[in-house]
């Protein structure tokens, strides 16, 4: 079974967000951001999924990918 690979640290980066600034602009906190952004959550919301799309301007394509395992 393949596994969701959240690449929310790249598009940061290419954004030039910070985690704090965009912890800002989507309400939520540090903490929690920094889990989705190093991966180690198990679930997102769809809402939080849209404010982080909206405030980085991206599609979920651009955060999420999906890898097989082989």
């Amino acid at each position: 079974m393949g596994k969701i690979i959240l690449r929310l640290d790249r598009v940061m980066a290419d954004r030039k967000s910070s985690l704090k600034e965009l912890s800002e602009k989507i309400g939520i906190s540090n903490v929690n951001l920094s889990k989705m952004k190093t991966g180690k959550i198990s679930a997102i919301r769809f809402s939080t999924l849209e404010a982080i799309c909206e405030a980085l301007d991206c599609q979920p394509g651009d955060i999420l990918e999906y890898s097989k395992d082989e």
